[in-house]
């Protein structure tokens, strides 16, 4: 157990005794957001013990700690972190990152945490208000990039999306905060509800953009979204709540000029899957790092 690493009541993984926390992340409620496994303390564990945990997990992903970089932050405050689907690492997860600093709060206190990810330095902040814990992560610097032409056409034919269901005010792009994300906005609601896709046709396009989710979008209002995220690069046909495109899709809207440089939004995901999550983005005029905020709670 590294000096970092807090005490807590998680569950054993079968085989290994490595202690495996469970929490889902943009929810208060255990049956809502998107689950996320945590293992506190991950030392001594090579990649190939953490994919196997990731899988016996069988979540998005599950985030593995272990001790920081010299002179990151505060001692027991301070983490690196790591995050693994079922299938595969990933840079970054941001409702893993969510869910892990509010177990961290609830044994620690609420207050600043940080983390040293395979995408650089993430700077969460945890606030305690009415006994609920809400943790509001800050991105690395993001940035957007065109998409070829017959890679958006091959994104629509996996998803059996005629082009003229795009809401043609929102360019395609791909979105990065940590992560890859195509960024394609449906006309309707209707439209963003009808997902049936082909799975191994929009992965293979997506390992070949280097993509880790697409980020469907409908505007409901100027500072209200619904989203989904087809995550098939990570054995998951969809993502419940996704934090790291959540920032990826602020940077965009800010990019594009489809919101203010100092906005607030609030994303709804997981709704059409059972698991209705609420992600809320906050863009600050002179800061291009995008902050993600959300609650989470432990799955008992």
């Amino acid at each position: 157990m590294t000096t970092n690493s807090p005490s807590g009541n998680g569950t054993p993984d079968a085989g290994n005794g490595v202690e495996v926390l469970r929490y889902t992340a943009f929810s208060d409620d255990p049956a809502g957001g998107n689950p996320a496994g945590i293992v506190p303390d991950a030392t001594g564990l090579d990649d190939a013990a953490l994919l196997a945990i990731a899988a016996r997990v069988g979540y998005s992903e599950t985030a593995f700690l272990t001790a920081p970089p010299e002179g990151l932050g505060e001692s027991g405050r301070a983490f690196t972190m790591r995050f693994f689907s079922p299938l595969a690492e990933v840079p970054f997860c941001g409702h893993a990152t969510v869910a892990t600093a509010v177990a961290l709060a609830e044994r620690l206190g609420a207050g600043d945490f940080v983390f040293a990810t395979p995408v650089g330095t993430v700077p969460v902040t945890v606030t305690e208000s009415g006994g609920t814990l809400r943790a509001t992560l800050t991105s690395v610097e993001p940035h957007t990039e065109e998409v070829a032409p017959e890679a958006v056409a091959e994104a629509l034919a996996a998803l059996a999306w005629p082009a003229a269901d795009l809401d043609p005010g929102f360019p395609v792009r791909i979105a990065f905060a940590g992560n890859r994300h195509l960024v394609l906005a449906a006309a309707t609601r209707e439209r963003l509800a009808d997902l049936d896709y082909d799975f191994d046709r929009l992965g293979t396009l997506m390992r070949s953009l280097d993509l880790t989710t697409v980020q469907l979008v409908w505007r409901e209002s100027e500072s209200v979204f619904h989203v989904r995220d087809p995550f098939p690069v990570g054995g998951v046909v969809e993502d419940p709540a996704t934090g790291a495109a959540a920032a990826a899709f602020g940077a965009y809207l800010r990019e594009y000029g489809l919101v203010g440089a100092d906005a607030v939004l609030t994303l709804h995901q997981g709704e059409d899957l059972g698991r209705p999550g609420l992600l809320e983005v906050g863009l600050r005029a002179g800061d291009p790092r995008v902050r993600v905020s959300g609650t989470a709670t432990r799955i008992v």
